[in-house]
């Protein structure tokens, strides 16, 4: 019987002897982290639903190249048990760990097919390291790939948070900024201010700068165009905030914030705001 014939047949025939012996050292090995509580019976569940895979891959032709289409059903299972302990809080090695535990109970599956046939053996065990390194290998990729989108998706979260837009009167929207202004979240304050300007009809936006400790050539490029898109939607817009220190550093780096509208507070900017809407107050 050819290698790959004799893994098969180990799957097939002590499935459920290999299936016991993992799921025993998965409920009780270090694979499990504590704070995840994941229950005996969901790793049960989850080790036979693997091995039902396995046991279908290695009917191919290739049974050793997991990328093959045989093996999809298996990557799929991967991936979403990788997305499932990312989100439940596992490490990665903790998550490759559940492939790797497999190796005590398939290599003592293959001793007992091989026998005293040592040669076999060995060439058995060296098949089946490498298989279970390479579904090791892709379930950290696949951990890696879905804990990179929960952290994008949080800094996009975090974005959007940071940048509220308030509407302070009737026509009259604000946008307090803070922190440092960049590409990402120039274009996140752009759809959010333009969302809420055709959302509430209002005439006047004011982004207020308080909050952005430092204004370089590149943050004024993005408050340019921030104004520009505000006027393309006939709404004008007032930067409010603008500090001596931060007013000389604009005329240093010799931008143009000619027909914009600058005060040097948010108080200012909404009094200016009120008056262009014809809502004056007091004197």
């Amino acid at each position: 019987m050819s290698a790959q014939g004799t893994l098969r047949t180990v799957l097939r025939q002590r499935r459920s002897q290999i299936l016991q012996q993992w799921s025993e050292q998965l409920t009780h090995g270090v694979t499990v982290s504590p704070h995840a509580r994941l229950s005996s019976h969901e790793l049960a569940r989850q080790a036979e639903q693997f091995l039902d895979c396995l046991v279908a891959a290695t009917q191919s032709g290739q049974p050793q190249d997991i990328h093959a289409p045989e093996w999809r059903s298996t990557r799929e299972f991967l991936e979403e048990l990788s997305r499932q302990r990312v989100l439940m809080g596992f490490a990665s090695d903790e998550t490759a760990g559940f492939i790797f535990s497999l190796k005590r109970p398939l290599f003592d599956g293959l001793l007992e097919q091989c026998g005293a046939d040592a040669r076999k053996l060995a060439t058995e065990v060296w098949d089946a390291t490498v298989l279970l390194d390479e579904l090791g290998l892709y379930t950290v990729k696949a951990y890696q790939k879905t804990r990179e989108d929960v952290i994008n998706r949080q800094q996009q979260e975090l974005l959007e948070l940071s940048t509220p837009v308030v509407k302070l009167w009737d026509g009259i929207l604000a946008l307090p900024m803070i922190g440092t202004l960049d590409s990402a979240r120039t274009q996140i304050v752009m759809e959010s201010l333009l969302q809420k300007i055709v959302e509430t009809e209002s005439q006047i936006a004011i982004i207020d700068i308080t909050g952005v400790p430092t204004v370089d050539t590149l943050v004024a490029q993005h408050l340019l165009k921030t104004v520009a898109a505000l006027r393309l939607m006939g709404a004008d817009c007032i930067i409010s905030g603008v500090r001596p220190q931060i007013a000389q550093t604009i005329v240093h780096l010799g931008v143009d914030l000619q027909g914009v509208t600058t005060k040097a507070n948010l108080a200012d900017a909404l009094a200016l705001a009120l008056r262009r809407t014809g809502a004056v107050f007091g004197k």
